[in-house]
């Protein structure tokens, strides 16, 4: 049978040249959404995971009136009203010295003695001499006893013509002559318990004592050495045993400078901040402007007074002190009962506000707050944390309201 080929042909299936291109997605793109993923992921994780912080509580602070702001800074030194190098009052050798450095003293306290030999003999003498003089008065009392004697009885033996008259007149000037060097002698006498009254201080200046309680700071003699009141034999000699600091008397002078003296008032607060404690704020006040000017350096002096003493303040420590500007009694106490102290590390940067976080419940507290002041590690805020909190001071990036874990620390 014949096939019909035209037949078949219309059976065929015609297929195009070129097949149709499936739609296909740029790279670039499945990359995108592969970090996109990761991302997401690891934001999962870590929001699943909390991450450890290290916090730090709060601190009220306590300011007697608040914290005004500061008028006026200077420097200065922790000076003593009362400090005294003490010495005696006679040039001689010492042979004791009973105090050392950082030892507290008594008013009257024995500090040291000198040789006392010379003095000692000198005391012995003039003893002798003082009993020599007394001796001297009791044989003139004794004396003059025996004259009044024979004065009466010259009397008696004129009256009864027995006696001639210038019997009785000699008599009677013997009695004078002995009255006459009683007197004398009752003056030299006076004259050697003087002596002995003074040779006794001499041998009492001997012994060195505390004129006032304080702390010995300095010892400037050891035994064998020769001590003087003035100074004498070169370096040989010293002039003092010690040198007395009452600790009690401790204030601070500043050097203000002279254009800016008008800003500082008498009992004006003063804020203190020792160089050797930097974190350590101390109230103060002024106690006066001295009416005197350096014409070298253009100051004035101005003294301050310690609201609070404290063994860490010692003399001769450096100091810098700002001078607080009044406030009125409704400011000062809002200002007493808001302000807290945080550590530096704890604020954060927000664009132009400062902010810090606050640990609640294991989740943190994103919170704005306003710095008063910065000193050292320590920043003191006005509003926005309060005493006792719990604020980050390390820790990673965080948000409010993530979840934390508080970091133990040993």
């Amino acid at each position: 049978m014949a096939i019909d080929k035209e037949a078949l042909e219309g059976l065929r299936i015609h297929r195009t040249s070129e097949p149709a291109r499936r739609a296909s997605v740029p790279g670039w793109l499945i990359a995108l959404i592969a970090v996109a993923v990761l991302a997401g992921a690891a934001w999962f994780f870590t929001r699943q995971r909390a991450p450890e912080v290290t916090v730090a509580q709060a601190k009220a602070v306590s300011t007697a009136g608040g914290s005004g702001g500061s008028v006026l800074n200077a420097t200065g030194y922790v000076t003593a009203r009362r400090r005294a190098t003490v010495s005696a009052k006679v040039t001689g050798k010492v042979t004791e010295v009973h105090v050392e450095e950082g030892m507290r003293v008594k008013a009257g306290q024995e500090l040291a003695r000198l040789d006392e030999a010379y003095a000692a003999k000198g005391l012995a003498l003039t003893q002798a001499q003082a009993n020599a003089a007394r001796s001297a008065l009791e044989e003139t009392r004794v004396r003059i006893r025996q004259a009044q004697l024979d004065l009466d009885r010259a009397k008696q033996l004129t009256q009864s013509q027995i006696a001639s008259r210038a019997d009785l007149d000699r008599a009677q000037a013997e009695l004078d002559a002995l009255r006459a060097r009683l007197a004398s002698l009752s003056d030299a006498y006076s004259v050697a318990q003087q002596q002995v009254t003074l040779q006794r201080q001499s041998v009492d200046d001997t012994i060195i004592r505390a004129p006032f309680d304080g702390v010995v700071v300095s010892k400037d003699a050891q035994p064998g050495e020769m001590i003087s009141p003035v100074s004498a034999g070169g370096g040989f000699t010293r002039t003092g045993i010690c040198t007395i600091v009452d600790m009690e008397s401790l204030e601070i002078e500043v050097d203000v400078n002279e254009a800016y003296i008008n800003r500082v008032q008498p009992n004006m607060r003063v804020e203190a901040v020792l160089d050797a404690y930097p974190d350590w704020r101390i109230p103060a006040h002024v106690i006066t402007t001295v009416p005197t000017a350096d014409r070298q350096k253009a100051t004035v002096r101005v003294r301050i007074a310690f609201d609070q003493k404290d063994p860490r303040i010692l003399p001769d420590m450096g100091v810098k002190v700002s001078f607080i500007a009044p406030e009125s009694p409704g400011q000062a106490q809002a200002a007493s009962s808001t302000m807290v102290e945080v550590p530096k590390s704890a604020i954060r940067r927000d664009g132009e506000s400062d902010i810090l976080f606050v640990v609640t419940e294991k989740k943190v507290e994103r919170r704005a707050v306003k710095v008063l002041s910065t000193q050292g590690d320590v920043v003191r805020l006005a509003s926005g944390v309060a005493d006792g909190e719990a604020v980050v001071i390390e820790g990673p990036e965080l948000v409010d309201g993530d979840s934390v874990k508080i970091k133990e620390t040993k």
